[in-house]
């Protein structure tokens, strides 16, 4: 009777493969996330400089106000193009 616990030992090729699935997801799922930053991130600052143009504008107003800069500002890129 063998009295010490031995725990089963993985192939090393197993964890091999393991950590090179890990690593690729990885990197699959922060290119993907980088990508939609980019592509995304324009239009939040948009948002933002929208925000700071009509922060003197009255609360009740100032949705309308962002709406009409961002409208009148999406004109005036497809107008330069």
């Amino acid at each position: 009777m063998n009295a010490k616990p031995v725990l089963a030992r993985r192939h090393i090729l197993t964890t091999m493969v393991a950590a090179t699935l890990s690593i690729l997801m990885a990197i699959a799922l922060l290119i993907a996330v980088t990508g939609l930053f980019q592509r995304d991130g324009t239009p939040f600052e948009q948002r933002v400089i929208a925000e700071r143009v009509c922060a003197s504008a009255f609360v009740s107003e100032r949705e309308n106000c962002v709406r009409l800069y961002l409208a009148a500002s999406r004109l005036r890129n497809i107008a330069s193009r």
